[in-house]
């Protein structure tokens, strides 16, 4: 007796397999910001109209922190 085995097939339509899209980070000048390496830090310069890069002060040096900007928070 042979069994055969039967295979799933993932549907395109799948909730299981859609892509989350995680909300982009906007800031503009002023804002205070917390970065996990660098610390407290104030924006002082947004480069570019969709956020290229921001310039941070961050007391004892000066850091431009490029998009996604996945350690950057604002507060």
């Amino acid at each position: 007796m042979t069994r055969s085995v039967a295979v799933r097939r993932i549907l395109p339509t799948s909730p299981f397999k859609a892509r989350i899209e995680t909300p982009r980070k906007h800031f503009t000048v002023g804002d205070r910001v917390t970065h996990d390496t660098y610390g407290l830090g104030r924006a002082i310069e947004v480069e570019g109209d969709s956020d290229i890069a921001v310039l941070v002060d961050f007391g004892s040096r000066r850091e431009s922190i490029t998009q996604p900007y996945a350690t950057m928070y604002k507060l």
